[in-house]
């Protein structure tokens, strides 16, 4: 089963995410969190590796309806967004919403699961088309 939403972008990381925290906010996502995991795991391991950003990305409207639905939703939330360099290549990838209705098993959670994922669609389409070209 899988439980992201792929796409791979022909553009810098810096820029990447930059394109990236834009196209979220068009869809009502805010940024809360940003965990640098190249920085995280250099500064405790002394290990290197390529750029890998995590960003915790909440829409506070879809995170309300969730949390109505289920009080233990916050395990889930907000919804992370990893953009990472892979070769040539800039990865991004948005973990997929309908992951809730499946690990929940709660019908009500199906239309916030549904919105959430026609938003990140959407995001993920933007930022391709920029991106790309």
């Amino acid at each position: 089963m899988g439980y992201d939403r792929t796409i791979r972008v022909h553009a810098d990381f810096p820029r990447t995410v930059t394109a990236a925290k834009q196209a979220l906010a068009a869809q009502g996502f805010g940024v809360l969190t940003e965990i640098d995991m190249a920085a995280t795991l250099k500064a405790k391991l002394g290990r290197d590796m390529r750029d890998y950003l995590i960003l915790g990305a909440c829409n506070p409207q879809l995170a309300g309806q969730a949390l109505d639905a289920d009080r233990s939703i916050g395990l889930l939330l907000p919804c992370n967004v990893v953009i990472r360099s892979e070769g040539s290549q800039t990865v991004v990838q948005v973990v997929d919403p309908t992951i809730m209705v499946t690990l929940t098993g709660l019908d009500a959670m199906t239309p916030v699961a549904n919105e959430a994922t026609r938003r990140l669609d959407n995001a993920l389409t933007e930022l391709a088309e920029e991106l790309n070209g």
